[in-house]
């Protein structure tokens, strides 16, 4: 996709509560991902299987990666992260964080950007993913954002990152394999994604090697 594309239209989210920020982070509510925008609590439906099997296998390929390599931490939501001061409060589907920018996470969220946010696309997501959070993202300076739609008939994946100017510019995937920016030397089989049942441990075997994963498993038993 270009840069910047207009997406279809999508379902509105299920409800809306207005409060302020402060009220938001003591809120309690059980079940469906709920984020803070504009003064309003946004209540979405919650994710498909379809949607959890793809964010856990990212999870366990994203975290094994970046514990082998000491790169800092991966985490999932819902962890709420405000990318501005005062700005919108959204929970990515994933993130990462490197070792420098620890400070930004306290005991409850993120203040500030993450290094690399990862959003999976559903029906009622659409143009919050591939419109809203693009923008939001680019103006917070999260440096690298992936936007995976596994939604049958629809099967993409675009990738992201910041030029010198910071805008976003799609990154182009070469014969299947996204190379990440943020992340050296980790790779993505984009086929990974759409298998019935993606296994994490083997793509895991084959980003870092073998003999590098039995060593690192070794080491901790």
């Amino acid at each position: 996709m270009s840069a910047i594309e207009t997406p279809e239209a999508e379902p509105a989210s299920v409800d809306r509560l207005r409060m302020s920020y402060e009220e938001y982070k003591h809120w309690q509510h059980e079940g469906g991902l709920t984020e803070w925008i504009d003064g309003e609590i946004h209540i979405y439906v919650p994710p498909t299987i379809l949607h959890q099997r793809i964010a856990a296998f990212l999870l366990f390929l994203l975290q094994g990666f970046v514990r082998l390599h000491r790169l800092g931490e991966v985490l999932a939501a819902p962890v709420t992260m405000r990318v501005l001061p005062g700005g919108t409060a959204r929970e990515p589907d994933l993130f990462f964080l490197a070792s420098e920018h620890h400070d930004r996470l306290t005991d409850t969220e993120l203040n500030g950007p993450a290094d690399l946010a990862v959003e999976i696309v559903s029906d009622e997501s659409v143009s919050r993913d591939k419109d809203d959070k693009l923008y939001e993202y680019q103006a917070g300076s999260v440096r690298e954002y992936w936007i995976i739609d596994p939604r049958p008939n629809r099967k993409r994946a675009d990738f992201f990152v910041l030029d010198q100017n910071g805008m976003y510019q799609p990154v182009p995937v070469a014969d299947g394999v996204y190379h990440s920016m943020v992340l050296p030397k980790f790779w993505l089989k984009v086929d990974w994604l759409w298998a019935e049942e993606p296994n994490p441990l083997t793509a895991l075997a084959e980003v870092v090697g073998v003999d590098q994963l039995i060593k690192a498993i070794q080491s901790v038993a």
